[in-house]
């Protein structure tokens, strides 16, 4: 699907590869990254940012890559994934991520279907896959590596360090010394530089191909929607094969000149976060979930006294956020006791998850509660949730501080048009809206239609233009009875839960509604010792009647704000641990609802 042409540009450029050098060159000595490394954080300035790109970007060149050639990247989220991505860009490669949680079968999948020359690897175990697929992948040329540990005697005549890549860029700009500039004036706007492969919740993962002209305008609505500015920080703990995660920590900063912060690890988020106390914060729903689970399991350890004082506490701030909710004064008694409850309670409450010193929260990628939010507010800090997909490069909608309604996806974004088609599917047109998927001109087809993206969410828009995500077109349920029902309502609310991971609800063409739960590992092995309960592993303890007890509870809570027709009647555990390499599960930790479907159909038909 061809777009419009539209003349987009940013402080004056209209490719992301001249506005990434003007930035280097007007900014060289601010700070650009952080990133945190056996405890310390380190600085990068937009200097050294750029220069560390140029070098990967001229490395590649010299090793033959050509203007339109794919390069894949396999790491979590660091420097090395950042400097290559743009070195990458800047050369007229198209970068595309690998989630590093992918299987050897699905890296061998990305690497054929994208044609991919070049392999980034992050270290041994990404490398590992690479090299166990690499005799069915004619296309691949050369596995760069990022982290050598481990690896200092190898002795592959494909593999080479990233340290080595550079090296060979820094003697290909010594010998072409206009190389470099003359690689940035021939970038074009229409030019594809990203490519964003889906999740493959419904087949095969698809590659979305993403333009410069397309990232320019995403990085336009960031700023009309969030406002970011040139002293912001942010924390960097998305992965960078998602479109959020790229979309906020490499081509956002490019408008706004805000500075990323790097975590060390995954598994050191919530510290890292403490530490960084960024001012804008965009997250996920799963990960606001588990703020709200760390602060639930603490409430339980709490004394009565803690736990008075927070409920009195958490109180009054729902209080005070029905006030600026609706843009009042707020009276001053109201104030004496919102001081109290913000230096007693909620002030700790907040920086105990890093969010202290935000701004404002924002969510998007998967449907939330709008219980959760309205608790963000509560606790001092608004909460704006927006909607978009990889096939309109970010964000389509959005609620903003002066427009929101709780519960809405907000409205269209600047320059974005949103529709209802006569089946209320949301439809999606505007500069953000990409040209199709890579080598899949029927799926392409069949997505983008006269000009529109078919998003393939059921929605409904109200009198002031407010937009309501109800489920996927594909989703929705129709009992025996005839009665239609979205299920992603009734799972967002019991993700809601401390206890509950994520939910798969079940009942089309049946009697009645059931559900398969994955439990939250950490919170209900803490509820199991707590109350003696004997286990040996993840499967006994979803088996035990204490744990079955535990979720049957959480279930009935939510079944109790639902009509009867819509109450879940029976669930199962899924009792195997899952990670994001099983089948159940996408990178970013939710169930396939198909897949899921018929995996545990035995499970399933247990219940009817």
């Amino acid at each position: 699907m061809a777009q419009a042409e539209t003349n987009i540009e940013v402080a004056a450029c209209n490719t992301i590869p001249r506005l990434f050098w003007k930035r280097v060159e007007e900014l060289a000595d601010k700070v650009a990254l952080r990133e945190k490394d056996f405890g310390i954080w380190n600085e990068y300035s937009w200097a050294a940012y750029g220069e560390q790109a140029m070098l990967a970007g001229l490395g590649l060149k010299a090793l033959g890559m050509q203007r339109g050639e794919v390069c894949s990247i396999a790491s979590e989220i660091n420097k090395e994934w950042m400097f290559a991505d743009l070195g990458i860009v800047c050369v007229g490669g198209i970068c595309n991520g690998v989630y590093p949680t992918d299987a050897a079968e699905q890296v061998e999948y990305l690497i054929t279907d994208s044609g991919t020359r070049f392999y980034f690897a992050e270290d041994e175990e990404q490398l590992d896959k690479v090299l166990e697929v690499r005799a069915r992948t004619p296309s691949l040329e050369k596995i760069i590596i990022f982290d050598m540990e481990g690896l200092k005697t190898l002795d592959d005549p494909q593999c080479m360090s990233f340290d080595a890549l550079q090296a060979l860029g820094r003697d290909y700009a010594s010998k072409h010394p206009q190389a470099w500039q003359n690689e940035l004036q021939a970038a074009n706007p229409e030019d594809i530089m990203v490519l964003t492969y889906t999740s493959g919740t419904t087949g095969p993962p698809k590659g979305a191909m993403i333009s410069q002209r397309n990232m320019l305008y995403m990085t336009q609505v960031l700023q009309t929607i969030y406002g970011i500015r040139a002293d912001d920080e942010q924390l960097g703990f998305l992965p960078l094969a998602h479109i959020a995660g790229r979309m906020f920590y490499t081509f956002s900063p490019l408008e706004s000149c805000s500075t990323v912060n790097i975590v060390e690890s995954l598994e050191t988020v919530n510290q890292d976060i403490q530490e960084a106390s960024p001012s804008i914060h965009f997250a996920v729903p799963r990960v606001w979930e588990k703020q709200f689970a760390t602060i639930a399991i603490k409430l339980k350890d709490a004394t009565a006294l803690g736990r008075w004082a927070y409920e009195r506490a958490l109180g009054v701030g729902e209080k005070l956020a029905a006030y600026r909710k609706a843009g009042q004064a707020i009276p001053l008694p109201c104030k004496m006791l919102g001081f109290l409850a913000e230096h007693s309670v909620l002030k700790n409450c907040r920086k105990l998850l890093g969010i202290n010193d935000a701004r404002w929260l924002s969510t998007a990628a998967a449907p939330i509660a709008p219980e959760l939010i309205d608790w963000y507010w509560s606790l001092g800090k608004p909460m704006y949730e927006v909607y978009g997909q990889t096939e309109c490069t970010g964000l389509a909608t959005a609620n903003l501080p002066h427009d929101f309604r709780i519960g809405s996806i907000g409205k269209a974004v600047k320059g974005t048009e949103v529709r209802l088609s006569d089946e209320g599917e949301i439809l999606i047109r505007g500069p953000g809206v990409i040209r199709g998927y890579w080598n899949k001109p029927e799926k392409t087809a069949e997505t983008f239609r006269d000009g529109w993206l078919h998003t393939g969410d059921v929605g409904r828009i109200d009198e002031d233009g407010f937009i309501y995500i109800l489920d996927r077109l594909k989703d929705i349920i129709i009992t025996a009875g005839g009665k239609n029902i979205t299920p992603s309502e009734i799972e967002n609310r019991l993700k809601f839960s401390a206890y509950i991971s994520d939910a798969v609800v079940v009942g089309d063409k049946r009697p009645y509604l059931s559900c398969l739960v994955m439990i939250d590992e950490e919170n209900v092995t803490k509820f199991a010792q707590d109350a003696n309960v004997p286990f040996t592993n993840y499967t006994s303890l979803c088996h035990t009647r204490e744990v079955q007890d535990l979720i049957w509870e959480e279930i009935e809570k939510v079944n109790s704000k639902f009509a009867r027709v819509e109450t879940i009647k029976k669930f199962r555990l899924i009792d195997q641990l899952l990670d994001p390499e099983d089948e159940e599960l996408t990178p970013t930790m939710k169930l396939k609802r198909k897949v899921v479907n018929v995996k545990y159909a035995e499970l399933i038909e247990s219940m009817y």
